[in-house]
């Protein structure tokens, strides 16, 4: 599907781009070849082939999840900017409502 020059622009304003002559002649020809082999990919007969969400196999990249003892609150809190009554202490992040 060749673009022609006219179209080119209409796209390039669309994308907010100024564009010599010069690019606009290159753009034309790289537009209408990537849309030329689009075209080609759609005349593919893929009837037989079934949906694929991916082509490689499927592998989990995380560990087992295996119940541990828990991080002692003290080493927990150690690095905590404030603590208070042996929990995090976090500044109210909405105004206080009124009564």
């Amino acid at each position: 599907m060749a673009l022609t020059k006219d179209e080119v622009r209409h796209i390039a304003a669309l994308a907010h781009l100024a564009l010599s002559d010069e690019e606009i002649a290159l753009y034309q020809e790289q537009l209408s070849a990537i849309l030329d082999y689009a075209a080609r990919l759609q005349a593919i007969d893929t009837s037989d082939v079934p949906p694929t969400a991916t082509v490689l196999p499927l592998v989990s990249v995380l560990r087992e999840d295996v119940p541990t003892e828990p991080l002692p609150r003290d080493e927990a809190l150690a690095n905590a900017p404030d603590a208070e009554a042996n929990c995090f202490f976090v500044p109210p992040v909405l105004p206080p409502e009124k009564a």
